[in-house]
């Protein structure tokens, strides 16, 4: 990933200087300055109020004030801004280690709530941002923004980053809550991102029902087909190291082979105009349930620790390059006129953002648990606030829609589309670094139990061994001993979630996984992933 950003950069000419030598030297500090990211987020782990997010984007403050002062006002970074880097570069590995590392028995247990709230609630928030920039804004004389501007808003800040809460939550203490943070942000992701992709291929001019209804057809088709790609990836990597036992000679091709398909499956979407961050999220799930266990032993624990290492390094790369971006002189020159506009500009995105999350938080919450039949499957009121509250603060995705809206190539002489990018940065700041450094004490306030072991190590490798849609185990046996197996329509009608967790094993195990491999379902040969074991009990 690394030698592509820097050849990616090279090419585009978004490095500072065009001279080799001082290219060098800003890659140079560019990493050092991650490793100094690194060892500060190590050294203030049990910090109450800051976490690794929060360490590299001060880090980057400091820098983009240090790089200004020495270069007297010309610039304030290293590197530009891109959102072709950001979406190419940096968005895969850390969406496809989300899905690889999933608790999946969690995330379709509750896939339903994380849809609505991902999906649903995303769409909501989008109404009532761009309804209330349209009402606001459209007075405000900002520049040659029209409606198209104002939707494209609403999808921008649509899009949350909920890394500072997970970073908090511990997914073995409160796994519903951790689960619904999660998904809901990856699906907020791919959500925002296609309302996005979808209002620039629409003629917003003549609005009707017609258009509407085709504009939400086209939604779900990208959802359905992001989501079918990704999984017909996965399995076909499954497929592949199973029936070949590329182990047997070289473990290198096999890990080399899992992270190019894993990448494969995400261009191919974004080449097919679907949602990449969809595809290559199931891809993850699905070569974590398939895939990982067709392996061998030592391709295991390389590709587990190799998918985290590339998105731990992608998102403090994020953090880092976004703290320094932030003081692009060339654009708050621009909004310099009226400082009085642009902080009232980012004051009311700040009170859209609140309205909006907490507009389909609450009654999405009071919704699903209607639906639900024991105590200890509904959200609390806490476990509301703390859903609501995780989706306050926006990250990179916000930026990155927000240059790719109002800028070109990074750079804009408009003056609206230079306020909306500096308020952009500001409520991305602001949100990160505030509500973020807010999030420790507010969830050990409202959940100490959860809070009590924020500081150990993430649970993620027991995920790897968790099959996907498992037989109910630990403390579900307790909820589960008493559950007659569905025989009937009533009963799936009754305990939906149940009986589509029983059905899908019985098909997983006769069908999948036989064919695709799994954990238990691997034949033994030379150099297959059994072998170890097998010598191993001998």
């Amino acid at each position: 990933m690394g030698l592509g950003v820097v050849a990616h950069l090279v090419r585009l000419g978004v490095l500072s200087s065009t001279s080799d030598h001082a290219s060098v030297v800003s890659i140079n500090l560019f990493v050092a300055l991650l490793c100094a990211c690194i060892v500060l987020g190590h050294l203030l782990e049990e910090n109450r109020w800051v976490n690794e997010s929060i360490t590299a984007l001060i880090i980057g403050l400091c820098t983009g004030v240090v790089i200004l002062l020495t270069t007297k006002g010309k610039s304030s970074h290293i590197l530009v801004f891109s959102e072709d880097l950001f979406f190419i570069y940096l968005l895969p590995p850390i969406i496809f280690n989300a899905g690889f590392q999933v608790k999946k028995k969690q995330f379709f247990r509750n896939f339903m709530t994380i849809t609505l709230f991902g999906a649903v609630g995303t769409m909501i928030s989008f109404f009532t941002i761009s309804l209330g920039a349209i009402a606001i804004f459209g007075r405000m004389n900002i520049g040659t923004l029209d409606v198209g501007d104002f939707l494209a808003i609403g999808a921008i800040f649509s899009a949350t980053d909920s890394v500072c809460t997970l970073q908090v939550l511990n997914q073995d203490e409160t796994p519903l809550l951790y689960s619904l943070v999660f998904g809901e942000g990856v699906v907020n992701d791919a959500t925002s991102v296609v309302l996005f992709n979808a209002l620039e291929n629409f003629d917003l001019n003549k609005i009707d029902v017609a258009v509407v209804l085709k504009f939400l057809g086209n939604v779900c088709y990208l959802f359905v087909s992001s989501t079918f790609l990704g999984v017909f990836t996965g399995l076909l990597c499954a497929y592949i190291i199973k029936k070949l036992y590329i182990g047997r000679h070289s473990t290198d091709r096999e890990v080399a082979l899992m992270m190019l398909m894993a990448y494969l499956s995400y261009m191919l979407a974004e080449l097919l105009e679907l949602s990449g961050i969809l595809t290559v999220f199931f891809c993850g799930i699905v070569m974590s349930h398939y895939t990982w266990h067709n392996v061998t032993e030592s391709s295991r624990v390389t590709t587990k620790h190799a998918f985290a290492t590339l998105s731990f390094i992608a998102e403090t790369f994020l953090f880092l390059y976004v703290g320094m971006d932030a003081l692009d002189i060339e654009k708050w020159k621009f909004a310099s006129d009226s400082p009085g506009k642009s902080i009232g500009i980012s004051s009311i995105l700040l009170g859209l953002v609140l309205v909006g999350r907490a507009a389909f938080v609450f009654p999405l919450s009071f919704l699903s648990n209607l639906t639900k039949k024991t105590p200890f499957e509904k959200i609390t009121w806490r476990q509301q606030i703390v859903v609501w509250w995780a989706g306050l603060m926006r990250g990179a995705v916000s930026i990155a829609l927000a240059y790719n809206k109002f800028t070109r190539s990074g750079h804009t002489q408009l003056h609206g589309n230079a306020i909306m990018i500096t308020s952009t940065i500001t409520v991305v700041l602001f949100s990160t670094m505030v509500f973020g450094m807010m999030t420790k004490p507010l969830i050990r306030f409202l959940l100490p139990a959860s809070s009590s072991n924020v500081t150990s190590e993430p649970s993620s490798p027991k995920s790897l061994h968790s099959p996907l849609l498992t037989s109910l185990q630990g403390s579900d046996l307790e909820t589960a001993t008493h559950i007659v197996r569905p025989s009937s329509l009533r009963m799936l009608l009754s305990k939906p979630t149940h009986t589509v967790h029983y059905y899908w094993r019985k098909f997983d195990d006769a069908l999948m996984r036989p064919m695709f491999g799994g954990r238990g379902f691997v034949p033994f040969s030379p150099g297959s992933p059994i072998e170890q074991s097998v010598h191993g009990a001998r």
